[in-house]
């Protein structure tokens, strides 16, 4: 497997994970209201953002490396 390759199954893993801790923290935060826990406290929805935050950065690291290397190609 070529590194382009690598890097897009990466990109859709984050982005897709990265969504999934997204509605994680919103259901967490919607039973909060209502008593209940999703995950015992073992995280605050807050720590499920930043996680899902920190995944999103490293995609749009990845696709500008790919915007990049698009760039490199078309200019030679």
């Amino acid at each position: 497997m070529n590194v382009d390759k690598l890097s897009s199954v990466i990109c859709r893993v984050f982005f897709v994970a990265s969504f999934l801790l997204l509605a994680l923290a919103v259901l967490d935060r919607l039973f909060n209201w209502f008593g209940y826990t999703i995950l015992a406290g073992s995280y605050s929805p807050g720590r499920m953002l930043q996680f899902a935050g920190t995944f999103l950065i490293f995609v749009i690291a990845l696709l500008l490396r790919e915007v990049r290397e698009e760039i490199r190609r078309g200019r030679a």
